[in-house]
């Protein structure tokens, strides 16, 4: 009998910590309408970096861009607007700033959106997320 109890309080427990673990991600997500992806330093390998842009009341891209072994901050930068307008069309307007960042715009009137970064393999790069 007492076995029977620790393994519905462990069902409970698992049950509770999936909930407060999804309340928390929901609580992190803050949608902006501009965002500005920042590169920083070379990459040691060859990579991946998946961007998630989730726009609010619309279904969320995943966009996988290849990072090469030696590709500078300004060269990741081009391939992160390429590979994100190849993706996204006209939905949002992108463009490399400063050379070494990618700003990404929401159109007027559409949605604001969250912008989160789920894979990078690339070793050496640095990219961090900013709302503008």
């Amino acid at each position: 009998m007492q076995s029977r109890q620790r393994s519905a309080l462990k069902r409970w427990t698992m049950g509770a910590a999936s909930v407060l673990l999804f309340a928390s991600a929901m609580a992190i997500a803050s949608p902006s309408n501009k965002w500005r992806i920042q590169v920083s330093s070379d990459a040691d390998s060859d990579g991946v970096v998946v961007f998630h842009i989730a726009p609010l009341k619309e279904p969320a891209v995943d966009v996988s861009v290849a990072i090469p072994k030696g590709a500078g901050e300004n060269q990741i930068a081009k391939l992160i607007r390429d590979q994100l307008r190849a993706k996204l069309g006209d939905n949002y307007r992108i463009e490399v700033d400063d050379g070494e960042d990618v700003l990404v715009k929401k159109r007027l009137g559409d949605a604001n959106f969250d912008l989160t970064i789920t894979q990078k393999t690339a070793k050496g790069v640095r990219i961090t997320l900013d709302k503008e």
